[in-house]
């Protein structure tokens, strides 16, 4: 309300309001001097309105006082709940945690009047996420609440926040925001084979350095924590095989470092030991970090060629040697489990004539055709050997026969000489050589 010492009641004074708001927010009764709001106020919106008052004569229109400025102050209300301007929020804390451990701090912001009563204070508490997590009150600051939570049971969480102005009291408002909160991994679980035995079937043909079969332990953990690295166990099985990690499937990969023969080994047995590569300390008491199983490798037998006696064979004959005469012979046998029987045929090279055949049952090896060893002094020539059970399989072997010399040649005077001699010649005295 304004008023003049120089309004005495009787009309003749007129009150004016100009400024902040005037006449679109507030307005004045130009005969009583009172104002009043035309509309809501919002102290958020404008806290406070700067107007100028003026009391002037109704009939000269002129101005009784000097203009006097004064301030409408708006009086908060309780008319806004609390906002969590940054949610919703994402945190991660490791598992296994102890109690208390840090987790994220949450603030809700409340756009009333923190200078004037509780409209603005602030209470957290927790609708929903209990009693995993832990809210301060004041600070807003979250913890856990539960000791020894397990990523490998459960590992994300949706916890619910309530800010409460008024102090949390009745009557207060509210506003809630979700906090998603991931357990992140630790190395708290040892490798496992989920089997004590891996039964494996190996051919004997496989490539020395071929992966011949794979293995696996399970580590429930995740990233670095579940790496896996594989040994075999130092003892007699093992020496013929190696293993290494696939890094994308954590699978053990069993390689042959010697080949493998069915005849002489059929089966071979072995240890082999999972453990991670990178360790917490903390966990360590919960045992060891790696976990054994026992490899069985079957070798499995295949159709092989049959395999000469020796590597190359080498034979002597007389150049005068009769046709048909034996000079020696080449062995051949299948070593598989069938003990297929073997024949025998000569590969000349270059169709040079055939001067030796070959027994194709028993490998012996003959002159076909007299031998002249001032023609040809030594044959090289190679001999398949086949399986009858299975024709395509075959060996090679070189065999080198050197033609011996007999004595069939008499000598000769190489040319026919004419000589003379002095008549005084001197016994002993050379006058002529003759060559043979």
């Amino acid at each position: 309300k304004l008023h003049s010492d120089l309004d005495k009641g009787v009309g003749t004074v007129k009150y004016t309001l100009s400024g902040d708001g005037a006449g679109t927010v507030f307005t004045i009764d130009e005969t009583t001097g009172d104002i009043h709001a035309i509309r809501s106020l919002d102290r958020e919106e404008k806290p406070f309105y700067t107007l100028r008052a003026q009391a002037v004569d109704v009939d000269t229109q002129k101005p009784l006082e000097p203009e006097s400025e004064f301030i409408i102050k708006v009086q908060d209300i309780n008319d806004n709940e609390p906002k969590f301007l940054d949610g919703p929020y994402v945190a991660s804390v490791p598992e296994m945690s102890p109690v208390g451990a840090y987790v994220l701090q949450v603030k809700a912001t409340d756009a009333d009047d923190p200078t004037y009563g509780n409209s603005a204070r602030v209470v957290y508490s927790i609708l929903q996420g209990q009693p995993y997590f832990s809210i301060d009150p004041k600070t807003g600051v979250i913890r856990t609440a539960l000791p020894n939570m397990d990523r490998e049971v459960k590992e994300q969480y949706q916890v619910l926040i309530q800010a409460k102005d008024m102090g949390g009291q009745l009557g207060g408002l509210a506003g809630t925001t979700t906090v998603n909160i991931t357990l992140t991994d630790v190395n708290d679980n040892p490798p496992r084979f989920p089997k004590s035995i891996f039964h494996l079937k190996v051919p004997e043909s496989s490539h020395i350095g071929s992966a011949i079969g794979r293995i696996r332990a399970v580590d429930p953990d995740f990233g670095k924590n579940a790496e896996i690295e594989y040994n075999i166990v130092p003892g007699d099985g093992g020496n013929l095989f190696d293993i290494t990690t696939d890094e994308n499937t954590q699978e053990g990969v069993i390689k042959l470092k010697k080949p493998l023969d069915f005849e002489t080994k059929k089966a071979y047995t072995f240890k082999v030991e999972a453990s991670n590569l990178h360790l917490d300390h903390r966990f360590h008491s919960v045992g060891p970090f790696k976990d054994t199983a026992t490899v069985k490798i079957n070798v499995l037998d295949m159709d092989e060629p049959p395999v000469f006696s020796k590597p190359m064979y080498t034979m002597e004959v007389y150049e005068d040697t009769p046709v048909g005469t034996i000079i020696g012979a080449v062995t051949a046998q299948d070593l598989d489990a069938g003990s297929s029987s073997v024949r025998y045929f000569i590969n000349w090279k270059n169709d040079v004539e055939s001067y030796f055949t070959i027994d194709a049952t028993e490998g012996t090896i003959a002159t076909n055709e007299l031998l002249d060893r001032e023609s040809t002094a030594q044959y090289n020539f190679s001999i398949i050997a086949s399986k009858v059970s299975n024709p395509l399989l075959t060996s090679k072997v070189n065999v080198i026969i050197n033609v011996l010399d007999v004595n069939e040649f008499p000598p000769e005077i190489s040319v026919p000489y004419e000589t003379s001699v002095c008549e005084n010649a001197k016994p002993g005295q050379v006058f002529q050589i003759c060559n043979a």
